[in-house]
């Protein structure tokens, strides 16, 4: 399934609203100048909406499916429409806003 390239630039939440950051883009291949993010390299989640119930709240997340046919450095880029987990609730991460001109099979 074909979807945009996510950067280290994009804009990606846990469920509840955290703002998640790649801990290792791969800085050799870049997307609108900023370097693109591989499935190897987990996401750290800050400030989940979480925090108030009994549950633990979203602390990490990993991309589980991405691209198939375009890898950087041998790993599967991470592409709009793929599929996360949060560590802690089993929920997913998603994409809120990304690149619009590279997009990747």
């Amino acid at each position: 399934m074909p979807g945009f390239v996510v950067h280290a630039g994009a804009t990606v939440q846990c469920m509840h609203a955290g703002q998640a950051q790649p801990t290792a883009p791969f800085p050799r291949v870049l997307v609108s100048g900023m370097p693109v993010a591989t499935l190897t390299a987990p996401y750290v989640v800050a400030g989940c909406a979480l925090t108030g119930t009994g549950a633990p709240p979203c602390a990490a997340g990993q991309w589980v499916m991405g691209s198939t046919r375009v890898l950087a450095g041998g790993a599967p880029l991470v592409i709009l429409g793929g599929m996360a987990v949060c560590v802690a609730t089993g929920t997913g991460l998603v994409v809120v806003a990304s690149q619009t001109r590279v997009v990747a099979t």
